[in-house]
C-alpha cells in the first residue's frame, strides 16, 4: 500500500477539458452534493496547486469558476468559503431492509480493484468520519461490473482500526458492509445524499464514458449502532444501467436497481 493524502480523483492531462474546469467540476459535486456543507473553507490556491500539480493560476481560475456560479465566496486573508445551501430534505428508510438491498447488489455484480491505500484524512472526508485532520484511514477504489460492462465507481474510506484486516483478496471477493461487520462493527444507520453530476476523467475512464457526462452520484456515511462513522463511500453509477427506486407507501427504504 502506498501513502497519499486526500481522496481526490485529480485532474487528465490527455483530456480536452481544461484543467482549470476539471478541478472547478470536482469541487462543484462536492459542494451541490452536501459534503462541502454551507460555511465549509475551501482549499487554497496554494493546496490546490499541491494537491492537483496544476500552476496556481490553474488553481485560482478553479476557485474563481465556482465563484462565478455563486457556490462560494472569496475573501481576502480569509479564505474561499461555500455559500451554497442545498434545498434537499433527508428521506429516512429502513437501515434492515436498505443493508439487505445492498448486499444484494454486491452478490449479483462483479466487483474490480483498482486502488487500495493509506491516506490521510481531509475535508470533508475527516467531516463525515467525524475524525481529526490527518487521521490514517484505509482508501478503496472499486468498480462493479455486470454482464462485462462496467456499472458504478465506488471511493470507500474506512477507519482504519476497522480497516486493518481487509486483504486485497477479500476486497475482491466480499461487500464491504460484509467485511465492516466481520470487523467487528454492527450497523445500526446510514445518511444517504443521491445527486446528479459529471463524470471526472477518473471516473469517465472507469465507467467508459466521456468526461462530463451525466452520472448518478450517491454520497453514504455509514454508522454502527453507537453512532461511530464507521464508512464513508463515494459511488457514481452510469444512469443509463443504474436506477433508484423509492416507495413512498411504506417505510421502505431506497433500493437500487441494476437496468
Amino acid at each position: 500500500m502506498t501513502e497519499k493524502s486526500g481522496g481526490k480523483a485529480g485532474v487528465d492531462r490527455g483530456q480536452a477539458v481544461p484543467l482549470y474546469h476539471q478541478i472547478f467540476l470536482q469541487l462543484r459535486e462536492e459542494i451541490t452534493s452536501g459534503e462541502r456543507a454551507f460555511g465549509s473553507r475551501l482549499p487554497t490556491e496554494q493546496e490546490l496547486t499541491k494537491e492537483y500539480k496544476v500552476s496556481r493560476i490553474t488553481a485560482r481560475r478553479a476557485l474563481e469558476e465556482l465563484a462565478d456560479h455563486q457556490l462560494v465566496e472569496r475573501k481576502r486573508r480569509v479564505g474561499t468559503h461555500v455559500i451554497f445551501r442545498s434545498p434537499a430534505r433527508p428521506i429516512h428508510g429502513n437501515i434492515e431492509q436498505a443493508l439487505e438491498s445492498l448486499r444484494n447488489f454486491g452478490r449479483a455484480t462483479q466487483v474490480k480493484l483498482l486502488e487500495v491505500d493509506r491516506v490521510s484524512a481531509r475535508p470533508p472526508i475527516d467531516e463525515a468520519l467525524d475524525l481529526p485532520t490527518g487521521t490514517e484511514l484505509l482508501r478503496v477504489v472499486r468498480t462493479r461490473w455486470l454482464d462485462d460492462e462496467p456499472l458504478g465507481h465506488f471511493v470507500s474510506y474506512i477507519p482504519s482500526d476497522l480497516g486493518k484486516a481487509m486483504t486485497r483478496a477479500s476486497l475482491k471477493t466480499t461487500p464491504m458492509l460484509t467485511l465492516l461487520e466481520q470487523a467487528g462493527a454492527k450497523i445500526g444507520a446510514a445518511h444517504q445524499t443521491i445527486s446528479a453530476t459529471l463524470a471526472d476523467a477518473a471516473v469517465s475512464a472507469s465507467l467508459q464514458v466521456d468526461i462530463g457526462s451525466p452520472i448518478l452520484r450517491v454520497s453514504r456515511t455509514v454508522f454502527d449502532v453507537n453512532e461511530r462513522p464507521v464508512q464513508h463511500i463515494l459511488a457514481q453509477f452510469r444512469p443509463d444501467r443504474y436506477q433508484i427506486r423509492l416507495d413512498l407507501n411504506s417505510p421502505r427504504i431506497l433500493e437500487p436497481q441494476i437496468i
